[in-house]
């Protein structure tokens, strides 16, 4: 066995210090990758708007990717995702918006869908018809972020152009809507741009916007009213049918006007409020800020008279009837119709002249003065109400006061609460009795024997007419042709005559003889029965029943 060798004849091994790791330039091509990477992403991240999220009814028309969300015309968005919300009853759209456009999106902010659509007053985004639907966009007036929003289903009226809001308040809306025409002397000049219901629940706000430059008409004084549909009334004055235009019958619209009697202004400042009137005449009617009422009790009916009705004063109207009722007496049970009215002391100035305005402002200034000339006017001038028909058609009533100088003297009361005043009679009901005497006078006529003795009477007369044209046949046939021949003879006998006394040769009768004097008297006489036989004859022919009747004093020949 050998012996081990020293260890100092092996090789010995010798340490190295590690040496530095190099970076391979194959690691830069990834490197610079991504740094471009990160700073795409952070380019994206820092240029990217805001995430929002809109919420509708349905997805109709939207979709993921294709749909874009336009201002002005402007896409300032597009949708991302659609999907169903939490409780699967609505729509969910994310759309991103723009960084431009990021400070749009407040909490009055609106979106809605813009399709074809067709309505009464016109047809809206055909655009869409190549373009596909978008989702249109309209800025608020607020200054709070909001990324949350509820869509529209119809789209609001956006103010177009030049012009001013108005604010309308009315008891309800009535056939209003959005886009509803506001009219200015039957010319479209606005529309309904926004209804919302006050905070109280008791009226609705009806915003309307009036294009320029016909929101200069709009003053403090001007009367708006709704001109939906027929305006159609039935009072007094007979039938009253009004009416703007198509598109104001079937979807509604309001009118506006500034009364003659307003006092100039000038134009209504921007969302001004006003009121909503019902119809025209209501909107136009004077105001009337002083007014008298009175009582009228009636012993007639009060059937055509309604609330509303007017009261005039020899024709001019001056108040109108403000309440009808009954009255009944708790000791003999006896019950009156009631009716109250109010007269207002405005209009009456109105109908005065010029010279007399200063003792009107009296008057209507001074309740004592008006109750003092009301009192001399009804116990010296006999002032009294009457009931009046207004229209024979309508059958509607109205209230006429009047002077009646034979009318029995009253009392007026001023310190009662409301003075009373005297009425008289309407002239119709003596004029129904009257119709109603005759009409039972001429039921009591034997009508039925008065035709029997008629009919009789009429064939009798039918057969003597007959009888009278038999015997006028036999008159024409037989003793015409006798008398004219006799005419004819005696008109031969004349002739012969006349030569026979002609004759030169035959001078045995002297012209003086008593002979030739009978003989032309005879001859006279033959003339005249001539011409009786000729008259004779000639009125047979014009009246052969005088042959029954004998001649009548009307049928005598002239």
């Amino acid at each position: 066995m050998a012996a081990p060798a020293d260890d100092a004849a092996l090789p010995q091994a010798t340490v190295e210090p590690a040496r530095r790791a190099r970076l391979s330039p194959v690691w830069i091509v990834p490197l610079v990758a991504a740094v471009v990477a990160l700073g795409i992403f952070a380019e994206r991240v820092l240029s990217e708007g805001p995430a929002v999220t809109i919420v509708f009814q349905s997805a109709e028309g939207i979709e993921a990717g294709k749909t874009f969300v336009k201002y002005k015309d402007v896409n300032i968005g597009q949708v991302t995702a659609v999907r169903l919300t939490e409780d699967f009853g609505r729509v969910e759209v994310t759309a991103r918006i723009a960084k431009s456009a990021a400070g749009l999106m407040v909490e009055d902010a609106k979106f809605w869908v813009v399709r074809p659509r067709i309505s009464l007053s016109g047809v809206s985004g055909l655009s869409t018809l190549l373009s596909g639907d978008y989702i249109g966009f309209d800025a608020g007036a607020s200054t709070k972020r909001q990324k949350t929003f509820t869509g529209l289903e119809v789209p609001p009226i956006i103010d177009g152009g030049p012009g001013r809001r108005f604010v309308l308040h009315a008891p309800d809306l009535g056939s209003l809507g959005i886009g509803s025409p506001v009219y200015f002397r039957r010319l479209p000049v606005g529309q309904v741009v926004a209804i919302d219901l006050a905070a109280d629940g008791k009226s609705v706000a009806i915003t309307v916007f009036v294009n320029a430059p016909y929101d200069r008409y709009v003053t403090a004084g001007t009367r708006f009213w709704n001109a939906s549909g027929f305006d159609v009334s039935l009072t007094a004055n007979g039938i009253d049918v009004r009416t703007q235009s198509l598109v104001a019958l079937l979807e509604g619209g309001l009118a506006f006007e500034t009364p003659a009697f307003a006092p100039a202004a000038v134009p209504a400042a921007a969302n001004a409020p006003f009121r909503l009137f019902a119809d025209r005449a209501s909107a136009l009617k004077p105001d009337d800020t002083i007014a008298t009422r009175y009582v009228l009790y009636f012993a007639e009916s009060l059937r055509g008279l309604s609330v509303g009705a007017p009261v005039t004063f020899f024709g001019v109207g001056v108040g109108e009837v403000v309440a009808i009722g009954l009255t009944l007496d708790e000791r003999t049970l006896n019950a009156r119709p009631r009716v109250e009215i109010v007269v207002y002391p405005q209009r009456m100035i109105s109908a005065l002249p010029a010279a007399q305005e200063k003792l009107a402002d009296t008057m209507v200034g001074n309740r004592e003065l008006r109750h003092a000339i009301m009192r001399r006017m009804v116990a010296d001038r006999g002032l009294r109400a009457q009931l009046m028909t207004g229209s024979l058609i309508t059958g509607q009533l109205y209230v006429a006061l009047g002077y009646f100088p034979d009318a029995k003297p009253v009392r007026f009361d001023p310190g009662a609460d409301p003075p009373e005043l005297p009425v008289v009679p309407s002239p119709f009901p003596a004029l129904e009795a009257k119709l109603s005497s005759i009409v039972a006078k001429l039921d009591r006529v034997p009508l039925d024997a008065i035709g029997a003795e008629l009919k009789l009477a009429l064939a009798t007369l039918d057969q003597t007419l007959k009888d009278v044209g038999r015997m006028a046949v036999s008159v024409e046939t037989q003793a015409v042709p006798a008398l004219r021949s006799a005419l004819d003879d005696a008109k031969g006998a004349l002739a012969a005559t006349e030569r026979v006394m002609g004759s030169a040769e035959n001078n045995l009768v002297g012209a003086s003889a008593p002979g030739q004097i009978e003989l032309r008297h005879a001859l006279q006489e033959l003339a005249r029965a001539a011409r009786a036989l000729r008259v004779l004859a000639d009125y047979l022919e014009r009246h052969p029943e005088s042959l029954l009747r004998g001649k009548t004093p009307e049928a005598a020949p002239k």
